[in-house]
């Protein structure tokens, strides 16, 4: 259950923060930009332009439908903001005399373990969304059964649904993506299991991993020349930055291949990343590829796997000529080597062994949901496992 004196204490430090001052909340809007805000807060520009260009590339991460915060004085003038880039950083802007700083720190937050079962009346989407009230744990679930289980065709009415998950909270309200740990539902009375792993991997009861989309590299033969990293230390601040993504140094004009197949949800100019073009996939994944000479894919327009969507060159903040590939899920930056070429894990031995362990102590959890929740018998299924 959600800590309501965590809650209580986050949001008592806000305010006290907020003394004399006017905070409030917002969601960053479609096409909004960071140098859009500064200007709607009167913000001098240079405050962007002067940025080291990595931080300026890292701007350009800010998604719409995030919720940002700011602090304003009765002259309203902004005095701090804070802009998540996802789950874990955040732009944090403050000011000091009559100048602006723009850093970017770790989100604040705290985690709790929630579990829920339910009886599914309309669809498992449906049935969470209307039990939580949180759309995000509702697709999170949906897409972690994507590729094994048709929800349209294979689930009754009635058959039993139950989760055990991770929720964060920030300031007295849901934060990011759930995370998902263990999940069950009946198709037509039958369990269906999966257990998350410490490679934040699923498999099922019997440790077998599910099958997943399968991503190519979005250029041939290129070197890399800059890992996926969330604590990349700055070459010259000498600080942690993140980088979110995979650079391939590639000639000018290279061909640059959608990594699977999918819709073109963005082909278009972003700040620091130049031109840019952003592909949706299923299981709420979704690819990006900066620094463009040309784009060759429209927005709406549905992509192959292989097919060509632009070309390597260095518009935005780039160094060289490279393609800067990033993959997300829901909007969350993961890393794009470990989902390229791997269409099934596989456990080795130990893992195994421990994996089962884990699983065994998840089926009792999940069991006791239900009968906590649904005030019921559980179902005879799980004393065969």
């Amino acid at each position: 259950m959600v800590n309501i004196n965590k809650i209580i204490y986050l949001i008592a430090l806000f305010v006290t923060t907020c003394f004399g001052a006017t905070s409030s909340n917002q969601v960053w809007g479609k096409g909004y930009t960071f140098l859009k805000f500064l200007e709607t807060y009167n913000i001098p520009s240079n405050v962007y332009w002067d940025l080291y260009p990595e931080d300026k590339e890292l701007t350009a991460e800010i998604y719409a439908g995030v919720r940002y915060y700011t602090l304003i004085d009765d002259n309203n003038t902004l005095l701090q903001a804070l802009i998540p880039l996802n789950d874990e950083t955040q732009i944090h802007i403050t000011k000091d005399d009559q100048t602006y700083k723009v850093d970017f720190i770790p989100v604040k937050y705290f985690s709790s373990t929630n579990s829920i079962a339910l009886s599914i009346q309309k669809s498992p989407y449906q049935d969470i969304v209307d039990l939580t009230g949180d759309t995000n744990l509702a697709n999170e679930f949906v897409n972690t059964y994507k590729n094994t289980i048709n929800f349209n065709r294979n689930v009754l009415k009635n058959d039993k649904l139950a989760l055990i998950y991770h929720s964060k909270y920030r300031l007295g309200r849901i934060f990011g993506t759930p995370d998902i740990k263990a999940s069950l539902v009946e198709t037509n009375g039958i369990p269906n299991f999966l257990f998350a792993y410490s490679d934040g991997k699923y498999y099922d009861q019997n440790g077998n991993g599910i099958s997943r989309l399968l991503f190519r590299t979005p250029v041939s033969n290129a070197r890399i020349s800059s890992r996926f990293s969330l604590n990349r230390i700055h070459p010259i601040l000498k600080v942690k930055r993140p980088h979110y993504g995979v650079d391939y140094a590639a000639p000018h004009g290279t061909n640059v291949k959608a990594a699977a197949n999918g819709r073109v949800i963005f082909a278009g100019t972003k700040s620091g990343y130049g031109k840019v073009v952003e592909i949706s996939h299923e299981n709420g994944l979704k690819t990006l590829y900066a620094h463009l000479s040309k784009i060759n894919a429209k927005k709406g327009q549905k992509v192959q796997t292989g097919q060509i969507i632009g070309k390597v060159g260095n518009s935005g903040l780039s160094t060289g000529s490279h393609l800067h590939f990033g993959l997300y899920r829901n909007n969350k930056p993961i890393n794009p080597l470990s989902n390229i070429n791997s269409k099934k894990s596989v456990l080795a031995k130990e893992q195994k062994e421990e994996f089962l362990k884990l699983a065994k102590q998840y089926e009792e959890q999940l069991k006791i949901a239900i009968i906590d929740n649904l005030h019921s018998k559980a179902p005879s299924y799980f004393a065969s496992n």
